[in-house]
This record gives C-alpha cells, sequence and structure tokens, in this order.
C-alpha cells in the first residue's frame, strides 16, 4: 500500500511541474520574412459589428488654454470623426470628453483620443496633438514638479533642459526622434517607445540632477555613430561610450560652535527682569520717581546722541594734516656741512690758544683770515 501511495504521489507532482504545454515552437517563430515589431494598420473589417460598450474619457484644462482650444476645436473634432469618435468641450467646467460611437470600430482609437485631449491640455498645438492618432506615433507626460522640492531648483534645472534659445531640446529633438514639449510641471514627448524611453531618462536626470542633458546628447551622438557599424551590432557598446563622473563643488563650511563640556545639570537659571529690578532697588521706587529716572536716562542718551553727530558734523570741516616732504640729500649734505664746520672751528680755535701764548692776536682779524668764516657770520645774522 505504501509503495503505491508513494507512486501516485510522484505521478501527481509531475503532472503539477509541468507547465507551458502549449508553449510548442510555432512554424511562424523562426519565419524570416515575418517582422514581428511591425505595427500593422488597423483594417475596419476586422471588427464590422463596432464595440458593445461606450468607453468615455475625459480631461481639465487650464483656463489660459480656454481661447485657444476654442479655436482649434473644429479640426481636432474632424480629425477625431474620421475614426469614429466623438468629441466634446465643455468650457463651463473646463474639460474635454472623449467617447465611443456605434461608427467605432478601431477598440484602441479612444485610447489614442484620450492621449490627444492630454496633450492639448499641456499645450501641444492641435496640428502636432493630432498626430497621435496614427498607430507609429506614441506620446508620454513626464511629471517633473515632484522630483524637486526647491523650486528655484526646479526652475534651473527645466531650464537647463531648455538650454540657450532651446538649443538643448532641439539636439535633443533630432536625436532621438520625438517631439518634446516643456511646460510648467511636465514634459511633454511624442514619438516611437525607444526615443521616448530616451527622453523620459534624460528629463529625470537632469531635474534629478543625476547628470546634464549635453553628456546625454554626446552619449547619443556616439550611438547614432556605433548603430552605421554591421561589425559592431551584437556587441556591448560600453567601452565606446564616455563616462562622465559627477563634480560637487565644496559648499563653504560656517563657522563651527566650540562644542562645551558635557555637564548633567542644566544651566543656571537667567534672572528675570522683577529679579533685575529688585537688586537695582528699582523695583521699590514709586511710578513718579520711577518716570523721573526714565526721563533722565532718556536726556543723556539724547545728549550722547546729539554731541556724537555734532562731533561728525564737525570733522567736515577740520582740514586735513599736509604731508612734509623733506629732501634726504639735502638733509644729510646739511649735516655734513655743519660737522666739517664744526672741526674747523675746533682746529682754529686749539691753533689761536697756541698763538696767544706767544704773541697778542686779534681773534676777529684771524678768524675773519681764514675764509670759512664768512658764511657762519650770514648765518648768524639771520638770526641776531
Amino acid at each position: 500500500m505504501e509503495q503505491g501511495t508513494g507512486e501516485m504521489i510522484v505521478e501527481e507532482v509531475k503532472r503539477k511541474k509541468h507547465k507551458g504545454k502549449h508553449d510548442k515552437p510555432k512554424p511562424w517563430d523562426e519565419d524570416p520574412n515575418i517582422d514581428h515589431w511591425k505595427v500593422e494598420k488597423f483594417d475596419p473589417s476586422w471588427n464590422p459589428d463596432g464595440l458593445l460598450e461606450v468607453s468615455s474619457f475625459s480631461t481639465i484644462f487650464p483656463r489660459y488654454r480656454e481661447k485657444y482650444l476654442q479655436e482649434a476645436w473644429q479640426m481636432v473634432k474632424a480629425a477625431l470623426k474620421e475614426y469614429g469618435i466623438a468629441a466634446e468641450l465643455n468650457l463651463v467646467e473646463g474639460s474635454m470628453t472623449v467617447s465611443t460611437t456605434r461608427k467605432t470600430r478601431d477598440p484602441y482609437i479612444i485610447i489614442k483620443a484620450r492621449d490627444l485631449i492630454k496633450l492639448l491640455s499641456r499645450s501641444v498645438p492641435a496640428p502636432q496633438a493630432i498626430k497621435v492618432l496614427d498607430d507609429e506615433m506614441q506620446c508620454d507626460i513626464i511629471k517633473i514638479g515632484n522630483l524637486v522640492r526647491n523650486k528655484e531648483r526646479f526652475v534651473k534645472r527645466r531650464q537647463r533642459l531648455v538650454g540657450p534659445n532651446s538649443s538643448t531640446l532641439k539636439a535633443l529633438e533630432i536625436l532621438t526622434g520625438c517631439y518634446i514639449l516643456v511646460q510648467g510641471n511636465t514634459v511633454a514627448a511624442m514619438g516611437s517607445f525607444k526615443g521616448l524611453k530616451q527622453v523620459r531618462r534624460i528629463a529625470e536626470d537632469c531635474i534629478q540632477n543625476k547628470m546634464h542633458p549635453v553628456y546625454h546628447i554626446k552619449i547619443l551622438m556616439m550611438k547614432k555613430e556605433l548603430e552605421k557599424d554591421p561589425a559592431l551590432k551584437n556587441e556591448n557598446w560600453d567601452r565606446f561610450l564616455p563616462t562622465f563622473k559627477k563634480k560637487n563643488v565644496k559648499q563653504k563650511k560656517g563657522k563651527s560652535k566650540e562644542k562645551k563640556p558635557y555637564t548633567p545639570f542644566p544651566p543656571p537659571q537667567q534672572p528675570s527682569k522683577i529679579d533685575l529690578q529688585i537688586e537695582s532697588g528699582e523695583y521699590f521706587l514709586s511710578e513718579k520717581k520711577k518716570l523721573v529716572k526714565k526721563w533722565q536716562e532718556k536726556q543723556e542718551k539724547q545728549a550722547e546722541k546729539t554731541a556724537e553727530n555734532k562731533r561728525k558734523r564737525e570733522e567736515a570741516f577740520i582740514p586735513p594734516k599736509e604731508p612734509i616732504k623733506q629732501d634726504s640729500d639735502k638733509t644729510d649734505n646739511d649735516k655734513e656741512d655743519v660737522a666739517a664746520l664744526a672741526m674747523s672751528v675746533k682746529r682754529k680755535a686749539k691753533e689761536f690758544g697756541k698763538q696767544k701764548s706767544v704773541e697778542k692776536i686779534n681773534p676777529e682779524a684771524y678768524i675773519a683770515a681764514t675764509g670759512e668764516q664768512p658764511a657762519i657770520k650770514k648765518k648768524k645774522s639771520k638770526h641776531p
């Protein structure tokens, strides 16, 4: 019995493990003539009876778009009528609604119509937005408003995505093959799935400050060149692509406060205003004396202020000190002349003393005979 039950359990386990019995190779899986990625255009004969239920989508639009939508609504309505979609513009509620009708054959066209009214509400021009109804054209609305909290940083990074004179945006449009519109807190993009994926990554990296759009442009340009080489079709391109390191500019750190030694006790309580008045004795004064004291303090402050203002006004009338220029060469020469004159006078005095002991000599006549004294006489005559 035990062997029989064991075999039955093994068989049940085998049956449970066997999955995908219908996943057998199909004859068209490996057919080179079939393009599996090609989206065939919808043929109304595929769905001759139409849809069973009515599907509708609506979206609101900002007030500044009201005038433009009123003018372009006939064009939008005519484009949707070709696919059997009814469109309604409600100016009272500020909303646009699209819904299927009995003439609708393509079940997916209502999703395309929903994308159309979303693009119109995000300021995409009507002729451009109508292109989304084509099977090969897709759209993506990227929300970037909640990626950054600081509004100033958000505005700067959003401008970085646009670039000077929209040069960065134009380069991205050419390289990704998508139409891109930056408006408010969203980025609206239209194009292929591959291009939309690239645009979403570039927009999010820019707003989150992960990588500058210019570096993404360089990488996309290199990928375009690598795509042309059939030998590198099945190889990894990472070795050819540039790697950019994020450089954060170090911000100046503020002066750090010195940490005080830790004490388990709380700081002493600061004296209140009443405590200070009690210490100074002001608390026990009468109201009249308090007012007199307050008035005296006010007068003292006013007197100090008026004195300071008067001093500042008088400073303008004080003449500045004139710099005294001294000729260094002249002073050195004068010092040398005075020293030489003193030496000569000493020498003559010694000679005069020796001669006086021998004979009587008139000192004035002797000094005048030397020829050096007239200069000294002139100097003495100036200061009698």
